[in-house]
């Protein structure tokens, strides 16, 4: 799917669904809206850093996955990254390997 194709797709995915007292909702406040997105991003990018790979925003719609070689790829939302980096990357990404976690864990002591 060509990426204009894929900015003009259904509705949000739950991933992107900001919280609030006691409900997930969509009609959130836009800017708390985008906030809760780049914090989402800035999470992600914690872990995809051990695999030499950023992830940036997309018009708020999507995201760009990109490898420190320089490849990227459309990621439509967070439930497909993974899968997509994979792909990227050419070797298995897992976000809850527990050497990485213990990594991560200690860089935020």
């Amino acid at each position: 799917m060509c990426a204009l194709c894929g900015g003009l797709g259904g509705g949000d995915h739950w991933t992107d669904a900001t919280a609030r007292p006691g409900v997930f909702s969509n009609a959130a406040d836009p800017l708390q809206r985008r906030r809760a997105r780049a914090r989402r991003i800035a999470s992600a990018n914690r872990v995809l850093a051990a695999y030499a790979m950023r992830l940036a925003d997309w018009q708020g719609s999507a995201y760009i996955l990109t490898t420190a070689t320089g490849k990227r790829a459309m990621v439509d939302d967070l439930a497909h990254l993974w899968t997509v980096a994979e792909t990227l990357a050419a070797r298995p990404c897992d976000p809850l390997d527990t050497a990485l976690l213990a990594r991560l864990e200690a860089s935020d002591g």
